[in-house]
């Protein structure tokens, strides 16, 4: 059997789904007359003639398992920069950090230009605490240049032990020097749903989507209509701020709380016979209130699934600023010992059958935050997917999207997103796009 774990993340620490799929001793894809290939055998010649140069002629001995795994994982990075090859080490940090626990500085973080980019820092942890920002690029780990570095081995370098400290040299848009942080790593425990009451309103932040990310989402539902009595209670705000994704059950089952029916999402491979559609059962569990989804330039993937299916069917108004537009599911294929593989296989759909790669999610109603005097716009604007290099391509739009705000003031009282989405609900605000017009139903193609 080869298990397979399906990713939907912006980042290289990203979360995973688990599917299972039964197969007997050969792999699927790969007929012996394509295997048998004459430019096919050319190419792999090639690189037994390249592995034996190095290894007879290189001036040091070389580490060939360290060879081998350098050229599995450029030929992966190769295709886009979601694919990659993860050791045996790898694969499991990645296997604990699905299931909401991992030690390391609790920052989600890609390759941009050789140098680290951070995606999002995760709330609460280390890294938040310290005053990482999204959009930082890291330069230096402990005064070590990280240029030059895999991703993998500059996410190495940051995991050790719990206490220890390190120093991040940080480059930000708008400074001319870089800073050096100090953060000191811990055991990242992630709760992936914080909730609390905002008066008649019920508050639900989503941090990522773990194993328990319904679970949470579903006991956070219970306590605020047990706080709150059903005829005082205003709607729900959902936030997927800097959410940077992760399980796609999850991202369905989340989205599948609100929705009595309808399609969630549908998943499209190379071939036309490898596409799944998802669809809601019955039964709301926010009993029909109003819901206002929160998102930014942060907010990738599974964020961006629970987004647009909320959307297309006109369940809940979003409020924020485009998101990344990562609409691409990566497969994790196990190799036994060796670790696994990380290869995208589909691209995901909205209801609508509208794909929000390298062009995210526009908000229905545009908000941006007011920023302290010591921050500058670019540096806390994400680029998004169209600016990671290799990235697909949408043949189904215009253009390209850059990135957007993804600042959240650290007091509730300055969320100028969160403090107009409250004001809405209570019927302080008045916008064209809340209540969502129930006029027009997504029809998937």
């Amino acid at each position: 059997m080869i298990r397979k774990l399906s990713l939907l993340a912006a980042g290289a620490s990203l979360g995973a789904v688990l599917t299972f799929v039964g197969m007997g001793g050969q792999i699927p894809g790969l007929s012996p007359a394509i295997a048998a290939g004459a430019d096919t055998y050319r190419q792999l010649n090639l690189f037994g003639d390249v592995f034996e140069r190095i290894r007879a002629d290189y001036v040091e001995e070389p580490d060939e398992g360290a060879l081998i795994e350098a050229a599995v994982n450029g030929m992966l990075t190769s295709l886009d920069p979601h694919s990659s090859y993860m050791n045996a080490k790898s694969f499991q940090d990645m296997q604990v950090q699905t299931r909401g626990e991992f030690g390391g500085l609790g920052i989600e973080v890609t390759l941009e230009d050789g140098l680290v980019k951070v995606v999002t820092p995760i709330d609460d942890t280390p890294a938040s605490k310290a005053g990482v920002l999204a959009g930082d690029l890291i330069v230096a780990l402990d005064g070590v240049q990280v240029q030059g570095l895999s991703l993998q081995e500059a996410v190495d370098k940051m995991r050790g032990p719990v206490n220890t400290p390190i120093v991040l040299t940080v480059q930000r848009k708008g400074q001319e020097k870089p800073v050096d942080i100090k953060v000191t790593r811990d055991v990242i425990k992630i709760q992936s749903v914080r909730s609390r009451v905002e008066g008649d309103v019920g508050y639900i932040r989503i941090t990522q989507f773990t194993e328990q990310t319904f679970e949470g989402l579903k006991n956070a539902i219970a306590k605020i209509e047990k706080d709150v009595p059903a005829d005082k209670l205003k709607g729900f705000v959902v936030d997927l701020r800097n959410n940077p994704g992760g399980l796609l059950d999850q991202a369905i089952s989340v989205s599948d709380a609100f929705l009595d029916k309808g399609e969630i999402v549908s998943t499209r491979g190379r071939h036309e016979s490898e596409t799944r559609r998802y669809s809601a059962k019955d039964g709301d569990l926010s009993d029909h209130k109003p819901v206002i989804v929160l998102i930014n330039g942060g907010s990738a993937s599974a964020s961006e699934i629970v987004s647009g299916a909320l959307q297309d069917h006109r369940r809940a108004t979003i409020v924020g600023t485009r998101s990344f537009g990562k609409g691409s599911v990566q497969t994790i294929i196990p190799l036994g010992s060796n670790g696994a593989i990380r290869l995208t296989t589909a691209r995901y759909y909205t209801p609508s059958g509208t794909s929000i790669q390298a062009k995210g999610i526009t908000p229905d109603i545009e908000v941006k935050q007011d920023l302290p005097p010591e921050l500058q716009p670019d540096q806390v604007e994400t680029k998004g997917e169209a600016s990671l290099k290799g990235h697909l391509v949408n043949s189904g739009i215009d253009k390209e999207e850059s990135g957007s705000q993804a600042y959240v003031p650290p007091d509730p009282k300055d969320d100028k997103q969160l403090n107009y989405a409250l004001d809405l609900l209570r019927g302080l605000q008045a916008n064209a796009a809340f209540p969502p017009k129930q006029d027009a139903a997504p029809v998937p193609n």
